[in-house]
């Protein structure tokens, strides 16, 4: 980034916010990304094959703290500037990928409320979805010399051999009806159908003559058919991103665990095999969530099998073919050029008004070493916090000299979620204590 380009103060601010909040961004990540070069490449082809039609799935790997979430925003935008539809949640207790007792439609609805195109990136874009097909369907429908509604009866038909295929052409109908007629409670309701916010069925028939909803055992279904619905509106397919799975990992009943380990692998399955089309699927998670035996995927032997390391890769080679990508860390050159980065954006990218020269950049980070050792880069987030801070006092303070603040800096080691684990009661060592 050019230290002369200028920097609005709108998008300044959100990035510093967040950064200085110890959380992504939501916009303007492109300011701040460094490093990661064939990580980006791997995804990004990954964007180009779910446009294309295909599947995939990747497994982004990080210590808490790495960046994962700023790298799966990251492909989020690129995403919808390849014209895709993209969703995203983090799993917690009440969003899981399967369950019985409505988490997993919990985590649907997430999904379909963060949905974002690229007139849309802050979610939100279901209607103006549904409204695009809707428009395709009446241009087809004059040039053709047909109703509007025939047409998107014979679009959405190759959808009806789909689980829930034939109520979700009503529903779409449905909102077509109240388009047409100014019926705003009808076009709500079929929206939210289409979000999954209908609890019971009976609900569902009465506003709209249905007999399905969306519900914990349809929701990977219902992903499979909204990336078809997607392509029929006319982009190009559907990027579904998953963030926090370590809360399966904390998970403390074993079957409950390995039930959504098995919908891990029936996703897996498809996209691997090409079986969905135009959907791809992008879950960060912890080392720990991956490759522990007891609790992790590992422990699931089907997938310890599909997502072990390649043994070939090793001293230094890399392999990204794989459903995993293991992101790699952050080098002491990368974080100073992360840190460049963010006093440009800090003085709103004018050179004149940057708060510290290089130099004390350099110092910043050796002061960072002494308190935490490598990982004041390895795990960037506590560092970048300490940074702008830094930063805020040289800003407000403008007497203050930047050579005695430094080695007054507080830098602790970030342990991310790592000392509130729930472990089984039946689990070994539970009891263990020092």
């Amino acid at each position: 980034m050019s230290a002369t380009q200028t920097i609005r103060p709108k998008d300044r601010d959100a990035v510093i916010q967040s950064l200085r909040a110890g959380v992504v961004p939501r916009a303007g990540q492109h300011l701040i990304q460094v490093g990661r070069k064939l990580e980006v490449e791997t995804l990004v082809a990954d964007m180009d094959r779910v446009a294309d039609g295909g599947s995939t799935i990747r497994f982004v790997i990080g210590e808490y703290g790495a960046g994962k979430t700023f790298f799966l925003n990251l492909i989020r935008a690129v995403a919808m500037e390849k014209k895709l539809v993209t969703a995203n949640a983090d799993l917690n207790p009440d969003r899981r990928l399967h369950a019985t007792g409505g988490q997993a439609r919990s985590l649907y609805a997430e999904l379909m409320r963060n949905l974002s195109t690229r007139t849309k990136p802050d979610g939100g874009a279901m209607q103006g979805i549904v409204e695009r097909f809707i428009a395709t369907a009446k241009t087809e429908a004059q040039t053709n010399g047909k109703t509007t509604d025939l047409v998107i009866r014979e679009k959405l038909n190759q959808l009806t051999e789909m689980v829930n295929g034939f109520d979700f052409a009503d529903v779409i109908a449905a909102y077509y009806k109240g388009f047409e007629e100014g019926n705003e409670a009808l076009k709500s309701d079929a929206i939210r159908w289409l979000r999954g916010e209908f609890t019971t069925k009976t609900d569902a028939r009465q506003a709209l003559g249905v007999r399905t909803i969306v519900d914990d055992s349809s929701f990977y279904d219902q992903l499979k058919l909204f990336a078809q619905f997607v392509r029929l509106a006319g982009y190009s397919g559907f990027v579904v991103c998953l963030d926090e799975l370590v809360n399966l990992y904390k998970l403390s009943n074993t079957q409950a665990r390995n039930a959504n380990y098995e919908q891990i692998l029936r996703i897996l399955n498809d996209s691997l095999q090409g079986a969905a089309v135009g959907l791809g699927f992008i879950l960060g998670g912890t080392p720990e969530f991956l490759m522990d035996t007891r609790r992790g995927l590992y422990s699931y032997p089907a997938l310890q099998s599909r997502l072990a390391e390649n043994t070939f890769a090793k001293a230094g080679l890399v392999d990204y073919s794989g459903p995993v990508v293991r992101l790699s860390s952050l080098s002491p050159e990368d974080l100073y050029v992360l840190l460049q980065k963010v006093r440009t954006i800090y003085s709103f990218g004018d050179a004149a008004k940057f708060l510290l020269p290089d130099e004390a950049i350099g110092q910043f980070m050796e002061h960072c070493s002494l308190r935490i050792g490598d990982n004041y880069f390895r795990t960037p987030r506590t560092t970048i916090t300490a940074f702008i801070n830094l930063l805020a006092v040289l800003e407000q303070n403008p007497s203050v000299e930047w050579q005695g603040l430094i080695g007054d800096v507080k830098v602790d080691a970030d342990l991310g979620g790592t000392t509130d684990m729930e472990l089984d009661a039946d689990d070994e060592l539970v009891s263990l204590k020092l």
